[in-house]
């Protein structure tokens, strides 16, 4: 992978991770394209590059983060991160094989595009407007929900608000709440990595050049997500999530025609 690589997939992970149209489904199609999607630290990138993104979050949220006065706030965290870390480590295998396969994410992009289309309707009277009222069995539903995601192409953030929506939870909460919730879900899932590759293969670590491509590549996500988070809540108050179903069902189609060429494998 070169800089010009890093770059470009620092800004995929930055615009879209936060977003309702699948960060890891993006990379994995981009890399396929670029032709790099078959190696090692290819996937590994991939992963890592979200702590970039993660740390947007913390900037952007630093008074709940650190106002150690709120034990109920990081209840809610430590329990609505329990399936995801669980289910992760048991299916750890199968999702690395999944993050391999562009059909995937072309038919998760195609059916949650659908599904973001009536989502607004579903869900018209909230009943939870500040993270304070929500209860720590809200949040586990929603730590559920997130775990969908664990299939390429289905989004963490479309499935954690959808969940949050059903929760009764505000869209501008449910959105919050999943940005929150990805800090612990992304630092676990980025850390494990980190612990795996220099298991496996410490020279990945150690490597001059690839450790320049993730600060690069962290560097740009974590700009573009600051811009994208703001711009994320802004929009949503005003125009729901249409806009990104009939992206998502686009972008669908489009993946699955290039597959079935042979353009995309």
């Amino acid at each position: 992978m070169n800089i010009i690589q890093a770059i470009l997939l620092g800004i995929i992970e930055g615009l879209t991770e936060f977003l309702p149209v699948s960060s890891t489904g993006h990379m994995i199609v981009v890399s396929s394209w670029m032709g790099i999607d078959r190696l090692d630290f290819t996937k590994f990138f991939e992963i890592v590059v979200q702590m970039g993104a993660i740390l947007a979050v913390v900037v952007l949220y630093w008074r709940k983060f650190f106002d150690f006065t709120r034990a109920d706030f990081y209840k809610k965290i430590i329990i609505g991160v329990i399936p995801a870390l669980i289910l992760g480590y048991i299916f750890a295998d199968k999702i690395d094989t999944l993050l391999e396969s562009p059909l995937v994410v072309g038919v998760m992009m195609l059916v949650g595009g659908i599904i973001l289309l009536f989502v607004d309707g579903w869900f018209k009277i909230p009943q939870v407007a500040e993270e304070k009222d929500m209860n720590i069995f809200q949040a586990l539903r929603i730590g559920f929900w997130q775990c969908l995601a664990m299939i390429p192409g289905v989004s963490r953030s479309a499935a954690s608000i959808i969940g949050g929506m059903q929760q009764k939870l505000t869209r501008e909460l449910a959105a919050e709440f999943s940005f929150l919730l990805a800090v612990p879900t992304m630092a676990a899932a980025t850390g494990y990595k980190l612990l795996k590759a220099f298991k496996d293969d410490p020279q990945m670590l150690t490597n001059g050049h690839n450790l320049a491509v993730l600060a690069i590549g962290n560097v740009v996500a974590f700009i573009v997500a600051i811009i994208a988070i703001k711009s994320f809540i802004d929009y949503l108050k005003k125009h729901g999530f249409k806009l990104f179903g009939y992206y998502r069902i686009i972008v669908g189609i489009i993946i699955i025609a290039l597959v079935w060429k042979g353009i995309l494998r």
